[in-house]
């Protein structure tokens, strides 16, 4: 297997598990909030954290390094066209991604503080839990447009 099929198969996956960690994230935190249950939310926001560590922080580090040197290897400029628009929505991503990491550390803590103390989850979790979830949709409409730019590759 030559260089740019190693590179193109851990771009797709990282794309693959950024979609996929970013998708199964939220589905997993959402139904975790709708309980309501301390206990449960920590313990599932833990598990959430750990994931964006692992998984997305991962993928995020390793996109930019194989995409650009796929670019490299084929010819195509960086910052212009499709690549330069994924580069754009790229950015928008971790915009929104980063308070999102911060955010869920919160909650997972203060829902510990709730379920150490016996108390129900502070006015506090659910105002971050609303910004957290407004942030995810532009996050992920942009990971979905760079997937459809890489697959598309459309002409600008």
């Amino acid at each position: 297997m030559d260089l740019y099929a190693l590179l193109k198969i851990a771009h797709v996956v990282g794309a693959t598990v950024l979609l996929g960690t970013g998708a199964g994230i939220a589905f997993f935190m959402l139904m975790a909030h709708r309980t309501r249950e301390p206990a449960l939310i920590a313990h599932t926001a833990r598990i959430v954290v750990l994931a964006d560590t692992v998984f997305t922080a991962s993928a995020v580090i390793l996109q930019p390094i194989t995409g650009a040197a796929l670019a490299h290897l084929v010819g195509y400029p960086l910052f212009s066209g499709w690549i330069g628009l994924s580069l754009v929505l790229y950015v928008v991503t971790g915009l929104c991604w980063l308070p999102v990491v911060w955010i869920q550390i919160r909650l997972r803590d203060l829902a510990l503080q709730a379920a150490a103390t016996g108390a129900p989850l502070p006015e506090r979790y659910f105002r971050l839990f609303k910004l957290w979830f407004v942030l995810g949709f532009p996050a992920f409409a942009a990971v979905l447009g760079i997937v459809w730019l890489m697959v598309v590759k459309p002409a600008f």
